[in-house]
């Protein structure tokens, strides 16, 4: 066996160190997560602290998700010119101080700039993080550690959820914006312990030039692609960041006690908890049954608990509508990493994935809004049922049309 084929051999079983490049992709989403949904949880508060309506403060939700692809081009186009890793470091620092200045913002203005400084940071994070991911873990695990890693969202969500009910109490609202600092920390230090991406050694481009002569002669793929994370976008972002602020608009949830916590927290734990074991199950499961049919096997469970999740009329439908929802949502996400990698050109592994994932969610990002504004027409269930609807439909015909490299090697002979 020649030393090359040897080198490669390794490469494809994980490289000595991979386990700290997965780990930091994977806690990098985590903190990404977090970040985005302390806003969520904080709408009525940041509102009444900076004296405006609570639709200006979602409207800053949008316009995160909206920057998120300058993020996506700037970072993704660094991760393929210079290497995964010093670009990973400096977006994690970027995206954390970012986060900090948010918590303080002195006025409405000062906010919204933070903010869209932050979806820079947060769109720059996913392309990176994932090819550093996805290139570093062994070839025949891919497909969980892709459910590991995009599970990280939902966990974040989860984190996010407790520290609302036992931080925020005891240290303030702002407390909130500070929590993420040591993981930031700690994300950087194993980046900086991990290995180089072997994948990205062998492919990548001369110059800035040539990477985007490689995006635009995969122009075809990366159109199928774009729509695939619009509408991915529209399931996530739809089935997520207003439902806390549904459930604060049933009376009988109000009142109610879930795990000794008040329902506002301790039904989206319960549900993120359901999105972290559908990310690691459907995950897993596409390694052995393939990428589409395992994300149409997800979308299919999250049609069938529409019912519950947006017209349960007690506690507990909802609570296993929102666990079952979430469980199919991020399911369907927890198998991305690997697709839109695998899917990717060689040479332009960072970009490619993180500007039409990020890409999707700038086409998508009025979507918050637009379901906000629905609601005021039809109500919070009617809404949300409709648009999901829609969006899941859609979705089961675009993957069950679209292509799929599932174990595609990331090496050259």
């Amino acid at each position: 066996m020649s030393i090359e084929v040897a080198s490669i051999h390794v490469t494809e079983e994980g490289r000595p160190g991979w386990r700290y490049a997965v780990a930091s992709g994977i806690l990098g989403w985590v903190l990404d997560a977090f970040d985005f949904f302390v806003v969520v949880f904080l709408l009525d508060t940041l509102a009444a602290h900076l004296l405006v309506p609570k639709m200006s403060i979602v409207w800053t939700i949008s316009i995160t998700l909206a920057m998120r692809p300058v993020g996506a081009l700037l970072f993704g186009t660094l991760a393929d010119r210079f290497g995964r890793r010093k670009p990973l470091m400096v977006c994690v620092v970027y995206f954390s101080i970012v986060t900090v200045l948010s918590g303080f913002a002195p006025n409405f203005v000062f906010f919204l700039i933070m903010r869209a400084l932050y979806g820079i940071g947060m769109g720059g994070y996913w392309g990176i993080g994932a090819s550093f991911a996805m290139e570093n873990a062994p070839r025949k695990r891919r497909g969980i550690f892709s459910g590991l890693m995009q599970g990280g969202y939902p966990f974040g969500y989860l984190v996010t959820a407790v520290c609302m009910q036992f931080v925020e109490p005891h240290f303030g609202w702002q407390a909130m914006f500070l929590v993420g600092t040591p993981l930031a920390a700690i994300i950087v230090l194993l980046t900086a312990l991990s290995p180089e991406s072997y994948a990205w050694k062998q492919n990548h481009m001369g110059s800035v030039l040539n990477i985007f002569r490689t995006l635009w002669q995969h122009a075809g793929s990366f159109a199928y692609l774009l729509l695939v994370m619009v509408v991915m976008s529209c399931l996530s972002h739809g089935t997520q960041d207003l439902y806390p602020d549904f459930l604060k608009s049933l009376p009988f949830v109000r009142d109610a006690n879930i795990l000794g916590m008040a329902p506002l927290f301790g039904i989206p734990i319960l549900y993120n908890i359901g999105a972290i074991a559908g990310a690691l199950f459907f995950g897993g499961f596409s390694e052995r049954f393939g990428r589409r049919r395992s994300m149409i096997a997800a979308l299919i469970l999250s049609l069938i608990s529409i019912p519950a999740w947006a017209f349960g009329g007690g506690l507990l439908v909802l609570v296993l509508g929102s666990f079952f929802m979430q469980t199919g949502v991020q399911g369907a996400f927890g198998v991305i990493p690997a697709h839109l990698n695998e899917l990717s050109p060689d040479a332009v592994r960072s970009l490619f994935p993180g500007f039409v994932y990020q890409l999707g969610v700038l086409v998508a990002s009025p979507a918050v809004s637009f379901e906000y504004a629905l609601r005021d027409r039809l109500g919070y269930p009617w809404a949300l049922t409709l648009f999901e609807l829609s969006v899941i439909l859609s979705l089961i015909v675009i993957f069950a049309f679209g292509p799929e490299k599932r174990g595609k090697s990331f090496y050259r002979d």
